[in-house]
Order: structure tokens, then sequence, then C-alpha cells
């Protein structure tokens, strides 16, 4: 896969979300979803340790695991988090989910396989599906495998009601 292309899990995602919606990336690296989520007419906030800029992006550079949460009392449409796990602040992530919540990275079993091999950065088994439960977010689609040679889990979860999304417009 292109280091470039953006997730298929977020572009799956993606259509649920209309213009104008705040979304998060964070830790969005070199920005591969940052920019699909502005093309999508997000207003998009994105941060990472490293500096960068965006048009159009509200771009902060911090390093989410030093420090006071950089994020305190905001909230976003869409929080996104891909290949990114910190569990220190996995509570301060989850309270700034307005409404979607989305996040896919690397699980137990990928020492297997290749890196990140640390367990610190490697989601237990369960691990995502329960944190999201415990923060009340209702989940419409958990997967816990090996896709494209890496072992992930990944998650789509919402905090407001309503109705949910079809079916049929979620699979490509």
């Amino acid at each position: 896969m292109n280091p470039d292309t953006p997730s298929p899990w977020l572009l799956r995602w993606l259509p649920q979300l209309r213009a104008g919606q705040t979304a998060l990336d964070l830790a969005c690296g070199a920005g591969r979803h940052t920019r699909a989520l502005a093309a999508a007419g997000l207003r998009v906030t994105a941060i990472d340790r490293q500096p960068f800029a965006w048009p159009g992006v509200e771009c902060l550079q911090s390093d989410l695991e030093q420090g006071p949460w950089p994020l305190a009392g905001r909230r976003f449409d869409l929080v996104l988090v891909t290949n990114y796990l910190w569990r220190p602040r996995f509570a301060d992530v989850l309270d700034g989910v307005d409404d979607w919540f989305l996040h896919e990275t690397f699980a137990a079993g990928q020492q297997q396989l290749g890196r990140p091999t640390n367990p610190d950065f490697l989601l237990q088994p369960g691990e995502l599906f329960e944190r999201c439960r415990s923060a009340q977010l209702h989940v419409l689609a958990y997967e816990d495998g090996v896709v494209n040679g890496a072992r992930i889990q990944r998650i789509a979860a919402r905090r407001r009601a309503g109705p949910l999304p079809l079916l049929e417009s979620l699979i490509p």
C-alpha cells in the first residue's frame, strides 16, 4: 500500500461526514489523512510532534506524550487516530469525541510480523472495543486481524444517538 494513500478504514466511513464538520487527525504524521479530510470539506485540526503546515488546516505541533494535553476542552465531530497508541492519553482522546471516533493501529501479534514490536504500542485483544464501550461510545464496527501483512485493531464508534449509516453505503 502506498504510504500517501488514506486508510481504507477512513475512506469507508468518510461519506458519513458532512462538509463543514470538524475533524481531528491525531498524530497526523505526513498528513495522508489530513489531506483526505480537508478534501472532503471538513474543518481539520491536525496535530503531530514534527513541524508541518497545510493550507486551510489548523496545524498544531505538540508532543502528545509530554506535558499537558494540548486540546483540553475541545471536541470534534470526528476524531481520527491511525498507527498511534499512547495509553496515558486515551481518556483525553475519547473526551474530544463529539460524534465519530475512528481508530486503527497495531495489535498484539504484530511482533511476529514486523514493527512495531514494543508491547506499549500494541493493543491487547479487545482493548480498543472495551475502551470505546467504557467511554459510552456506540460501536458500529470493530475488526481485529491481519490486514496487508500487519496485525491491527480498528473501530468505528459514535457518541451521538441518531440514525445509523446504511450498510450498503459502507461497502465499496
